[in-house]
C-alpha cells in the first residue's frame, strides 16, 4: 500500500516502518491519559470511543491518497485508542479472585492468536482485488481508485459489530461508576429476553406440531424461567455497597518500582522484535528477487539485495500459518514447558 502512494521503492521500507512506529508512538503518549480519563468516565465508554475512533480511522487510512495522510491517520489512531491496558485493567477488576486471574487474562493471547489467523488471510485475499501495478493509472471503479480500501471496509465492519455489542452488553467494572444508568444495557437486556421468549415459543409450538407435552408436570423454579423484569432493569441499579470515596493516587514510586521496571524492559524489548518483525518480513517477500549472478557481491544468506516478489493472497497466507503455529504453541507447547520448568526460566530460554 505505501508503494501505490507513490513512494519510491528503496524509501518503501522505511516509510512503512515510519506508518507503524508513529502508530505506537502516539499511543505511547496518550495510554496513561486514556486510563486516567477511565478512572473518572469509566472503563465502558473509554473502550468505545476507543474502537469508534479505530474503525474511523482505519477507513481513512484505507482511501488515504498520500503519504502525509496516511501518516496524520495512523497517528490519530494511535492517540486516540488506549484500550489494551484499559481492557486488562477490567479483567482484573471482573475477576478479583487471584487463582482465576491467570485464566482469564489467557483469554486475551487468545484472540490476538485467532485475529492474526484470520485477519492476514483476509487482508491478503482482499487487497488489490484488480491487481493494479502501483505504476498503472487508476481507472474509474472505486475499488480501482483505492485498491487498499476493501479490507478496511470489511475491517471497520467488524469493528462496528464490536462497538454495537459494547454498548449493548458490556458492564461497567468500575465500582464507582456502577451505579449508573446504563440505557445500552438496558435495550441489550429487552433484546436479549425478547429473543429468549421467541425461542421458548418456537420450542412450543414444535413441540405441540410433534404431538409432544407442551407444559411440563414439573414447573420449574423461577430461578430457572426465562421471564424478566423490566421494572428493574429500566430502574438505576441499585448497589448494596455505599458509595465509597476515590482511593488516594498511588506514588511514582509505588508503580515503578524495581521489578515492574525489569517487566517494562523486557516487554519493550520483545514488543521492538515483534513488531519490527511483522513490519519487515511482509515487505522482505514482497520485494522483487534479484538473481545472484547480477551482482557478484551477493553472498548467501547473510549478504543479499532481493527478495520473494510474493503478492498480498500468498504473503497473507503465510501469516495465517505463521498465527496457527503460534495457536498450537501457546496452547500444546508451552503449558507443559511453563508447569515443568517455571514462567521465568521458559522467559529466559
Amino acid at each position: 500500500m505505501i508503494e501505490s502512494l507513490r513512494v519510491p521503492k528503496d524509501e518503501v521500507a522505511k516509510w512503512a516502518g515510519i506508518a507503524s512506529a508513529v502508530f505506537s508512538f502516539a499511543q505511547c503518549l496518550t495510554g496513561i491519559l486514556w486510563g486516567l480519563a477511565s478512572d473518572r468516565f469509566g472503563r465502558k465508554p473509554i473502550i468505545l470511543f476507543g474502537l469508534t475512533n479505530t474503525m474511523v480511522m482505519i477507513l481513512l487510512w484505507g482511501f488515504s491518497t498520500s503519504l502525509p495522510m496516511a501518516i496524520t491517520v495512523r497517528a490519530i489512531s494511535g492517540a486516540g485508542n488506549g484500550n489494551v491496558g484499559i481492557i486488562r485493567t477490567m479483567v482484573a477488576e471482573m475477576v478479583p479472585w487471584k487463582e482465576l486471574q491467570p485464566r482469564a487474562f489467557s483469554i486475551m493471547p487468545l484472540v490476538f492468536n485467532i485475529g492474526s489467523v484470520f485477519g492476514p488471510a483476509l487482508g491478503g485475499a482482499l487487497a488489490n482485488p484488480y491487481q493494479r501495478h502501483p505504476s498503472d493509472p487508476p481507472g474509474s471503479a472505486l475499488l480501482d481508485q483505492f485498491p487498499y480500501a476493501l479490507p478496511n471496509i470489511v475491517a471497520a465492519s467488524i469493528f462496528l459489530v464490536g462497538i454495537t455489542t459494547g454498548i449493548l452488553f458490556l458492564r461497567e467494572s468500575l465500582e464507582t461508576c456502577s451505579s449508573r444508568r446504563d440505557y445500552g444495557l438496558i435495550i441489550g437486556t429487552k433484546i436479549t429476553g425478547a429473543a429468549k421468549r421467541q425461542y421458548i415459543n418456537l420450542k412450543t409450538w414444535w413441540r405441540r406440531r410433534r404431538g409432544e407435552e407442551a407444559v411440563p408436570l414439573l414447573k420449574p423454579s423461577s430461578a430457572s424461567t426465562w421471564s424478566i423484569t423490566t421494572a428493574d432493569e429500566e430502574s438505576p441499579r441499585k448497589s448494596s455497597i455505599k458509595h465509597r470515596a476515590r482511593p488516594p493516587k498511588p506514588r511514582l514510586r509505588d508503580v515503578v518500582s524495581k521489578q515492574s521496571a525489569l517487566n517494562l524492559l523486557s516487554y519493550s524489548l520483545l514488543a521492538l522484535h515483534a513488531l519490527g518483525y511483522d513490519q519487515l518480513l511482509p515487505i522482505f517477500m514482497h520485494h522483487s528477487p534479484q538473481s545472484p549472478d547480477s551482482t557478484p557481491s551477493i553472498h548467501p544468506p547473510f549478504k543479499f539485495a532481493g527478495g520473494f516478489g510474493l503478492d498480498s493472497p500468498r504473503i497473507g497466507l503465510l501469516f495465517t500459518l505463521y498465527g496457527i503455529s503460534g495457536m498450537l504453541g501457546q496452547f500444546l507447547i508451552f503449558p507443559p514447558l511453563a508447569r515443568r520448568f517455571g514462567v521465568l526460566n521458559c522467559l529466559k530460554a
